[in-house]
């Protein structure tokens, strides 16, 4: 199920490295180049792999907690599939399948580090504590953003794809210039790697060694692009090697590898080591969004195949062999699920204020006469329309 590059071995760069003088040592190199094959904790059954080398296994409450992160976020996530089909989203890219990606990378990062996500990422957000009507309320067409991006640290959810790679390393950037030991990162698609800015991003935070991690959740699929017709690198971490970035690949379905390998990315980017790459090989579950029939490009046989991979079971699998969980406090953590999810479509099913005159907002730093005429236009009509239809 996660592909690997089963034929790059570290022999290869290294017959390729040159000793003339002025170029940079091997072992350098050697420090730059991602595991040749996925690092991984648990295997897909549930049960514990053999310790990666180089790695430290997150400390036992954390993946409780990260558990109960995963259980409700999943919840959140099909509620808001739901939501969708009822008409109260405009649209909603599900990230099911993903559980690991999402939770991993919140927990990874302090309250004061900067995250960057994408359309898909929602699952992260609500993780982070942003109340979960603000995170939908871009998917909803009511904002381009619901929550205050400087009170949460988290950039605005990016729809142009590879977009918030570049604002990612323009923020790492100004924390390392003022002199402070935050960190950004950057979640992207495996198709967002194929535009210009990603590539614009890397290569800016390597010069100035910026403290920015790039999460690369390779889901297979670039809406109906598979990834064999993206790249022919043996893994998206390798594209990390030309521009002089440590990178490393990750079993993207096992949360504590994706946690622990994050965890030491974020921790070498606040160290002033500078940016890192990271690609973690998981699975779309779902249509691209509720517009997509993945049915057309990808067979019920494949989606079985990954199923079995299942984020959420394989560490819930693994804690309770461990004795780290039990039956009960399984059951208590999916009936908090349940109450979140009905609380959200109380609220989501509430009618949205709309105040019309917002419309003019936020356009220009500084409004154009044309903008302040438009606005005294719109506000003089809803002066004199009926109370009923005053604001729509």
């Amino acid at each position: 199920m996660i592909r690997l590059a089963h034929d790059l071995r570290i022999t290869c760069p290294r017959r390729a490295i040159s000793t003339m003088p002025g170029q940079p040592p091997r072992e350098a190199i050697q420090n730059l180049l991602p595991a040749p094959e996925p690092v991984r904790f648990v295997n897909e059954d549930g049960s514990a792999a053999p310790p990666p080398e180089g790695y430290r296994r997150p400390a036992d409450d954390l993946l409780r907690e990260a558990y109960r992160r995963m259980v409700l976020g999943r919840r959140f996530d099909a509620q808001a599939t739901t939501l969708t089909r009822q008409g109260q989203l405009a649209v909603y890219p599900s990230s099911r399948g993903q559980d690991a990606c999402q939770i991993g990378a919140v927990l990874a990062l302090r309250d004061d580090d900067w995250l960057f996500p994408t359309y898909r990422d929602s699952m992260a957000l609500v993780s982070r504590g942003i109340d979960p009507v603000e995170v939908l309320t871009l998917l909803r067409g009511d904002w381009h953003c619901g929550y205050d991006p400087h009170a949460v640290h988290t950039a605005p959810q990016c729809t142009p794809l590879a977009t918030q790679t570049l604002h990612a390393a323009g923020m790492a950037e100004a924390l390392r210039r003022r002199g402070e030991d935050g960190v950004a990162l950057a979640m992207v698609g495996d198709g967002g790697t194929s535009e210009g800015d990603f590539h614009e991003a890397l290569n800016f935070s390597a010069v100035f060694r910026s403290p920015v991690v790039y999460f690369v959740q390779n889901n297979q699929y670039a809406i109906s692009v598979p990834l064999a017709q993206q790249t022919a690198a043996p893994a998206l971490a390798f594209k990390g090697i030309g521009y002089g970035i440590r990178s490393q690949q990750v079993d993207g379905n096992d949360l504590v590898a994706v946690l622990s390998v994050l965890a030491d990315a974020v921790e070498y980017a606040r160290g002033g080591h500078g940016p890192v790459l990271v690609e973690a090989h998981t699975y779309r579950m779902d249509a691209h969004t509720n517009a997509d029939d993945a049915t057309r490009y990808r067979d019920d046989e494949e989606v079985e195949r990954w199923r079995a991979a299942d984020p959420v079971a394989r560490l819930e699998t693994l804690l309770l062999t461990e004795g780290l969980l039990d039956a009960g406090q399984i059951s208590t953590i999916r009936d908090e699920a349940e109450q979140f999810a009905a609380a959200l479509r109380t609220r989501m099913n509430a009618e949205a204020p709309v105040v019309a005159l917002e419309l003019f907002d936020h356009v220009f730093a500084e409004p154009t006469p044309q903008l302040r005429e438009q606005r005294a236009r719109l506000a003089a009509e809803l002066a004199a329309a009926p109370a009923t239809q005053e604001g729509h």
